[in-house]
């Protein structure tokens, strides 16, 4: 079982996720790449929240593939292109993540590899089987 840490020597956490977790020997991690908010038809949406639940289901994919599941991410980084966006973000991210929180970073960047591109997500996963 992971153990999670939030000293009370560090601010306590702005959101839904913890400031360390701490992973058990013989865990297998899973690490993805960024997912974009983009469809199967490649279709991007135009609303942030839409392109943040295309990068969630795309991660929940890759968990179910490697056998995990949302309950074994450790490690969320967030990339949105505007801090207008990242109540928006945040809400899609703790639909997906709220049973257990992990570490989780978010970042405002200039852009994407294309202009409509809102939101991109990488996890780390971490599961004893």
């Amino acid at each position: 079982m992971q153990q999670v840490f939030n000293p009370p020597a560090v601010p306590k956490p702005f959101g839904a996720y913890n400031h360390g977790v701490l992973v058990p020997p013989g865990a297998s991690l899973l690490v993805t790449s960024g997912q974009l908010g983009i469809g199967l038809d490649d279709v991007i949406p135009c609303d942030v929240s839409e392109q943040a639940e295309l990068c969630f289901k795309a991660i929940g994919a890759i968990l179910e593939e490697a056998g995990m599941s949302f309950a074994d991410v450790i490690r969320i980084s967030g990339f949105v292109t505007r801090r207008e966006d990242f109540p928006a973000y945040m809400a899609v991210r703790d639909r997906f993540t709220l049973d257990r929180k992990p570490t989780s970073t978010l970042i405002v960047v200039g852009g994407f590899t294309r202009p409509e591109f809102k939101v991109e997500v990488e996890i780390t996963a971490a599961k004893i089987f």
